[in-house]
């Protein structure tokens, strides 16, 4: 990092432009492969200044500014970030409304930001203004940065301390409305500085990334925390990788990453496209650090990716599991980059429970949870009851809370909310509340899933991604990552349904009756529900977030309002029956419903058994 005398990001990259002008900051890969665009240190600073004086021109320090730029201007999206921080705007980052519902979403946060300002590129510049066509123009520039002119004198630097607003970082809004976290400068170098020493980053830091750059993983990790450093990061767009997930690696190979990362389906989706012979182009061997987080990571995954890759120099210690929000800038948690992480097994019955038992071993009846390692800095996880907001035992699954120095100051304009998320008490110290499940052992973190996904049927608590992990193991024709469980109220009782994508090379030979019994026993076995209803959607249909996340309140909301394009859908007719081995007597084959019977048994006696070990 730079010396203790800079204390923004601001003066750090005017640092680097002048000890480091000539290096490169960034290398953005247009078509994902060979067709670079560089940009040096000396450059950003420059056209950086340049959009912050046409800004200081034309609004006040502390208005706001939405960024706009398509998923192909990587560049242009970096230096209208940073121009809007030089002109002490707040810069609030946005997806390119590319349809009906992310144009809605790009004038609701103008609106809730009290935005003045939109930055663009010349590409996006005029099916902008057509899109936002009824908006009072009177009070909202729209701006195409590539026609600002390379003017820098009249630049003033602005008047920065730690408690400074430097962007609005919205969140993915997987489980409702996206929310503007107000992160302030100071929120900004803390968790660069936690990435720093969790990472193990030096100046010779170089990244590869694709997510989204108005994505915080990909904004705070991809973007700031090389010039945090003085290193450089290589980019390309997130399509790029969608249609060629290989382009990921070949980047990590040709420019010799140190640091590189994804959610954990980036890492399936390779497991699953990449052949032996691309493989045989790769070298992976300068890759030190591959992150995961924003979604629960499986160890399956893990291993699956360090055995097909280990021929290319991939070693396994490499992998990073890690766990992060917004609301707290980015990071949270993160292990020993030199270790493998710590894998727990936890007892499936007592987990319904919200109960923690630990087993040596993975067995049938034991459920894997990888360690999402410990905070960092000043940094502190409490767990907490998250309907009497008490601390939860040790044994005891809750809400992950979490104070720190990276926690934003709330979201903008939500005073309601804000309290509700980033003021909770507990022994007298405040909290943020991450909405997330899990439990500490041994000091570390582990994430069992989400409070406000977490369904009940029968009593017992299920988490979804658990159930949509197994459904899309059921058939070959089920797109991974790509379905979503929830639950609907029939006759006044909650019953499952879930959404699920098929693979477009599988729409001829899916044959629904197949796909339902699969499904319907798989999860009936695993998880011992029955499933009311399953909708096979078109490909690409699933909505999902920013960063790739289902929306599973979205889809229940979809569904319960017809507004899918549904491939083929099946439902439940006899809802009325409650005893639940009623719901398989229409199975013909008596070794199935000899099956279902014999599963129901099973499951009854693990839970009594686990009733008594609890009354011990």
């Amino acid at each position: 990092m730079s010396s203790q005398s800079e204390s923004n990001i601001i003066e750090i990259l005017q640092h680097r432009a002048i000890s480091q002008g000539e290096n490169t900051a960034y290398i953005f890969l247009k078509d994902g492969e060979s067709k670079e665009i560089r940009l040096t240190y000396q450059e950003l600073d420059r056209q950086a200044k340049a959009i912050a004086l046409r800004l200081q021109q034309l609004i006040q320090p502390g208005s706001r500014a939405l960024l706009v730029y398509p998923y192909s201007a990587g560049l242009e999206f970096i230096t209208a970030f940073f121009g809007c921080l030089y002109a002490g705007v707040v810069a609030g980052p946005c997806h390119p409304p590319k349809n009906r519902l992310t144009t809605v979403e790009v004038r609701t946060r103008l609106e809730s930001a009290g935005a003045e300002a939109i930055l663009t590129d010349k590409s996006s510049f005029s099916n902008l203004k057509t899109q936002l066509a009824n908006w009072d123009k009177s009070s909202l520039h729209c701006l195409n940065t590539d026609k600002i002119e390379q003017q820098t004198d009249g630049w003033t630097a602005p008047k920065i301390d730690p408690d400074t607003l430097a962007f609005l970082q919205y969140t993915s809004g997987s489980t409702g409305e996206p929310k503007g976290v107000m992160i302030t400068h100071g929120c900004l170098i803390q968790n660069q500085e936690m990435l720093r020493q969790a990472f193990g980053h030096t100046e010779d830091l170089v990244g590869v990334g694709w997510l989204p750059l108005f994505h915080d993983m990909g904004l705070i990790g991809n973007v700031i925390q090389p010039i945090y450093m003085g290193g450089c990061c290589v980019m390309m767009s997130p399509v790029s990788f969608v249609q060629k997930p290989i382009r990921w690696l070949q980047a990590i190979s040709k420019y010799r990453a140190t640091t590189s990362g994804a959610p954990n389906f980036a890492y399936d989706l390779l497991c699953d496209r990449v052949t032996e012979e691309q493989i045989k182009q790769l070298d992976l061997s300068s890759w030190e650090l591959a992150f995961c987080g924003a979604e629960p990571v499986q160890m399956q995954t893990i291993e699956r990716f360090s055995q097909k890759f280990a021929d290319c120099g991939f070693n396994s210690t490499v992998f990073y599991p890690c766990y992060g929000m917004a609301e707290a800038t980015l990071m949270i948690t993160g292990g020993d980059k030199q270790k493998l992480p710590q894998v727990k097994y936890l007892d499936k019955a007592a987990l319904e429970e919200n109960k923690v038992i630990l087993a040596e071993k993975e067995k049938s009846n034991t459920k894997t949870f990888i360690s999402a390692g410990y905070t960092w800095l000043d940094g502190e996880i409490a767990i907490a009851n998250p309907h009497n907001l008490n601390a939860c035992a040790e044994s005891e699954i809750g809400e992950i809370w979490y104070k720190g120095s990276s926690v934003g100051q709330g979201y903008w304009q939500l005073s309601a909310k804000t309290q509700q998320t980033f003021q909770a008490s507990l022994d007298n110290k405040q909290y943020l509340r991450t909405g997330d499940l899990g439990f500490i052992s041994e000091g570390e973190l582990y994430i069992t899933g989400r409070l406000n996904d977490v369904l009940v049927f029968w009593g017992l608590n299920h988490y979804p991604q658990h159930l949509e992990q197994t459904i899309a193991e059921c058939h070959p024709g089920l797109k991974p990552n790509c379905g979503a469980a929830f639950s609907v109220e029939v006759e006044g009782k909650p019953r499952l349904v879930v959404a699920q994508e098929i693979e477009r090379t599988h729409r001829k030979s899916i044959v629904m009756q197949e796909v339902v019994e699969a499904i319907r026993w798989q999860v009936f076995q695993q998880h011992f529900i029955d499933i009311y209803g399953i909708i096979l959607l078109s490909p690409g249909r699933m909505p999902k977030t920013s960063s790739g996340k289902v929306q599973r309140s979205k889809c229940r909301e979809m569904v319960i309002n017809e507004e899918f394009d549904i491939w083929q859908a099946w439902y439940q007719q006899d809802v009325a029956t409650s005893d639940v081995t009623g719901l398989f007597q229409r199975y013909t084959n008596p070794l199935t419903y000899l099956k279902m019977l014999s599963a129901i048994a099973r499951g009854k006696l693990r839970r009594i058994f686990y009733k008594l070990r609890m009354d011990k």
